[in-house]
């Protein structure tokens, strides 16, 4: 969480300075505002990259050692990465593993929403895309999942234990299904319970502060002259601006409360569900065929072990 929170200082803290200095160096705060924004982003990338990585991969490693193994060790953080960097020798296998995970998924839900497309035209492709969003809130979930199986298999390479976690979706399919409700249920809730009050406390921050924002709310808006659309509407008004920004303070609030307390607990019975059906029915090479042709990055991946 700390790091999540020094991540969202930096990236307002830098829009923010970029904001003032082009506002008083060219009388136009929005360029300097996308600017430090731009960096900020960059920023926090970075700090994903090298830093956050290991503290979440090491979750997630714990996670499965507490399912399969029934208990944690004393110290949770420093065991957390070192199962990390003798899994992940260097950063770039680690996110080499996590990017063929996600993109064997990726390809998977786009080819539903274009087989919706197909069968049923715009509405089919708005159907199949609606569908596409579901999955990608999934994807998450299975990802983290199949991470866990990779950290699990030590005997096996991480390619093709990667490869093992990809099948264990598409063999037990029902069973992971079974989690989903809990897991868009829960995300509701807490979106309500979490990302409401602190958006009203927000707006009642950004209202007491009309005045001195008052030229930020005039750059947004007038950045926004002549387009259309409902999102672009409220932009277009200084009167609601504080409405729009205090609901994205109170989601990126929600963003980190939910990935810290909230999505572990969700993700450790689905990722106990994963690890039960794959620990009683290992994928063959014979299982592989079957994905291999749903999926060119799962075969070329395939191919490499």
């Amino acid at each position: 969480m700390v790091w999540d929170v020094l991540t969202i200082v930096l990236l307002l803290g830098l829009g923010t300075v970029g904001f003032i200095l082009s506002d008083k160096l060219m009388q136009n705060g929005l360029i300097g505002l996308l600017i430090g924004l731009i960096l900020g982003i960059v920023a926090a990338a970075l700090i994903s990259r090298y830093i956050s990585y290991l503290l979440k991969a090491g979750q997630i490693a714990m996670m499965t050692r507490g399912v399969t193994e029934g208990e944690l060790p004393d110290n949770v953080i420093a065991e957390g990465k070192k199962a990390v960097k003798e899994r992940f020798a260097t950063v770039s296998i680690y996110f080499a593993v996590t990017n063929a995970i996600k993109g064997i998924f990726n390809q998977i839900g786009r080819a539903i929403t274009a087989v919706g497309q197909r069968i049923g035209g715009d509405t089919g492709g708005a159907i199949g895309s609606t569908v596409n969003s579901v999955i990608q809130t999934v994807i998450s979930y299975l990802s983290d999942c199949c991470l866990g199986w990779v950290f699990y298999r030590k005997s096996v390479n991480a390619a093709k234990a990667t490869c093992e976690g990809a099948v264990l979706f598409f063999k037990h399919g029902k069973t992971f299904a079974k989690n989903m409700g809990r897991v868009f249920g829960i995300g509701l809730v807490s979106l309500v319970l979490i990302g409401g009050p602190f958006t009203g406390l927000f707006y009642w921050i950004l209202s007491t502060q009309g005045k001195a924002l008052s030229g930020m709310y005039a750059s947004v808006a007038q950045s926004m002259a002549g387009k259309e659309g409902f999102v672009a509407s409220l932009l277009q008004n200084p009167a609601t601006l504080p409405i729009v920004f205090a609901a994205i303070g109170g989601l990126i609030v929600w963003a980190i409360l939910h990935s810290v307390f909230i999505r572990p607990f969700v993700l450790t019975g689905v990722l106990r569900n994963y690890l039960e059906s794959g620990m009683n029915d290992i994928p063959s090479e014979e299982s592989f065929a079957a994905l291999d042709s749903k999926s060119e990055k799962f075969r070329k991946l395939h191919s490499e072990i």
